[in-house]
């Protein structure tokens, strides 16, 4: 029976494991440069967006992934607005291979994150009496599998810091 014991709690140990700790917000702009005369004009808006991510490995096998939205919106040829979020968290994730670290990091925790960071964006951009941009889903798992392939076409290999 102990035999039994000591091979379960080995197997715990070395089981993958992942732990959402924390979520929050790390950094917060907004910015309308042509207020208040912006608001008088006729409504006809192009949005840009870019995203990024980013981690970080801290002690003991947690992780901040940061995720960050830039999103600029023109009204004709004239910057309606500049608003960023970037959305953080922190993951407690172990054992783990390389290839499936890089995955977790690069893709799971995003997809995780993009909810709390479109929802800040909304509130940031209707605090500034625009509409909100009600953003699309974002497939990060395939965005990652162009990464990848864009660093093999390079010759590059994906690091996990």
């Amino acid at each position: 029976m102990t035999d039994q014991q000591n091979t379960a709690a080995s197997e715990e140990e070395t089981a993958p494991q992942f732990s959402l700790q924390r979520i929050y917000v790390r950094d917060l702009s907004f910015e309308a440069p042509k207020s208040p005369a912006i608001f008088r004009q006729q409504w006809e808006p192009s949005v840009g967006l870019d995203l990024n991510t980013r981690q970080k490995a801290l002690e003991n096998d947690f992780h901040e992934v940061v995720l960050t939205l830039s999103v600029t919106v023109k009204n004709g040829d004239e910057v309606a607005f500049i608003a960023e979020v970037q959305q953080a968290g922190i993951f407690l994730i172990k054992n783990l291979d390389d290839a499936s670290m890089s995955h977790t990091l690069g893709a799971f925790c995003p997809n995780i994150l993009f909810p709390y960071a479109r929802e800040a964006l909304d509130s940031l951009v209707t605090r500034g009496s625009f509409p909100a941009l009600m953003l699309a889903p974002v497939n990060f798992d395939a965005l990652y599998a162009q990464e990848l392939q864009r660093m093999q076409a390079a010759g590059e290999t994906p690091t996990v810091q």
